[in-house]
């Protein structure tokens, strides 16, 4: 089948290079429509392509560079948003066939209007699973179109590894920003928790929704975070005292052979390179953690979409009607009691090790499944999301048939400049 990767441009070399006058905005912006116009009929990861206006920013943040008024550090970047974000003036749609019909956003999200003080030049939406939970999008993996490129940021994931755009949004309630990324052979940086602003993003499950960053590289990824962040980049440095752990665990016994064997290769790696491996129990089940998460995502899914219950069948997929009214079936005392118990676990885990302590995982257990019905394996992912903290994909190979590998890893909450930092000292 199909492949059509290609590597965008490193988002850091990019910027500098506008802001240099080496190559213009313009110029980039048209680089990636022309390359969207191959890629769009074979992967499919973009739901709108706003063109025109991106050309009209790109001539602005040119016009500066002359004036030496860069905005930031990604002033005159490319970005794509996952389709359940705002950007003023289109619309917002989720993937939901109910949805297809609406206005335009009358504004952005905070996190759009971020970039956009930091220089960033929006290119259009990009697909989303609906309401990014199950029902998939028509975006394909660029790596082989028979495949899924994962959810429930599908198109984010597709856009960058087929070289359409060096940077794109998307969200993470489960594992919709890392999982695509290990699928697509891309990195991505999941933010702590709730700290990044959701104005503006359309919700699933509020207390796990999270915008993360995707880019080719580790170093693209991480550099886009860290290019939003009030504290900037040069506020932290590696650790080196730092262990770098790896849970054993029964929820991956069924990672398949060549998962496992990338991940121990990985370890290793970072063994030679002088960083403290271990390998160590969880203080309790993965699985557990696992299952508070889907109850206390289905129950906030179940009030946060409950609109979406007033529309005929037809327009509203199987898989997000059948979690709404099973997230609706549940008590308010039990979500209250097993979000208190998940509050329990969290601390209890993070007070199990040293708050510099980092953990690798596999991303899933193999590559992206065939198909594009199903989006993919979340549970690897899904109790790293509920514990809370920063979360980077690395890429770390391919199968024996071409498809990419990933892993993860996660951060205490809080420390995700340090956790960016020691990703990219992995994979410099």
């Amino acid at each position: 089948m199909a492949n059509c990767v290609e590597n965008p441009g490193n988002i850091r070399a990019l910027a500098a290079s506008i802001a240099s006058g080496e190559t213009t905005a313009m110029a980039l912006v048209q680089r990636y429509l022309d390359r969207i116009a191959v890629v769009q009929p074979i992967a499919e990861p973009w739901r709108e392509i706003d063109g025109e206006r991106a050309l009209s920013v790109a001539a602005q943040r040119d016009a500066q560079v002359k004036q030496g008024a860069v905005l930031g550090p990604l002033h005159g970047v490319p970005v794509g948003i996952k389709d359940i974000i705002d950007v003023a003036g289109l619309p917002t749609r989720c993937n939901c066939k109910a949805y297809q019909d609406r206005a335009p956003a009358t504004g952005d999200a905070e996190v759009v209007l971020a970039l956009k003080a930091a220089g960033a030049i929006v290119m259009g939406k990009l697909h989303t699973t609906e309401f990014a939970f199950f029902d998939p999008s028509p975006a394909r993996n660029p790596h082989n179109t028979a495949h899924t490129p994962g959810g429930s940021s599908s198109g984010s994931g597709a856009a960058v590894s087929s070289g359409t755009v060096p940077l794109a949004l998307g969200t993470q309630t489960m594992a919709s920003v890392n999982r695509p990324a290990a699928y697509c052979g891309i990195s991505a940086f999941k933010p702590s928790t709730r700290s990044v602003c959701g104005y503006g993003v359309n919700p699933l499950a509020p207390s796990y929704d999270t915008v993360g960053y995707y880019g080719w590289s580790v170093d693209d990824a991480v550099y886009a975070y860290e290019s939003l962040s009030p504290f900037g980049p040069d506020a932290v440095t590696v650790d080196s005292t730092a262990r770098v752990l790896f849970l054993e665990d029964d929820l991956i016994s069924d990672a398949d052979p060549e998962m496992a064997a990338a991940v121990a290769a990985q370890l290793s790696e970072i063994a030679e390179l002088g960083y403290k491996v271990e390998r160590t129990a969880s203080p309790f089940p993965f699985s557990k953690m696992g299952s508070l998460h889907w109850n206390t995502m289905i129950f906030e899914a179940g009030r946060a979409l409950v609109n979406l219950a007033e529309y005929p069948d037809e327009l509203i997929g199987a898989r997000l009607r059948a979690m709404i009214a099973e997230g609706q079936a549940i008590p308010e005392e039990q979500y209250i009691a097993e979000r208190a118990e998940l509050n329990a676990l969290r601390k209890t885990f993070f007070a199990s090790f040293a708050p510099n302590d980092v953990f690798l995982w596999p991303a899933a257990p193999g590559p992206a499944p065939e198909g594009i019905q199903s989006t993919g394996e979340p549970k690897y992912i899904a109790p790293w999301t509920a514990l809370g903290g920063p979360m980077v994909t690395m890429p770390i190979g391919k199968t024996k048939a071409g498809l990419p590998l990933g892993s993860i890893l996660c951060g205490v909450p809080g420390m995700d400049l340090a956790t960016g930092a020691v990703a990219r000292a992995f994979c410099a």
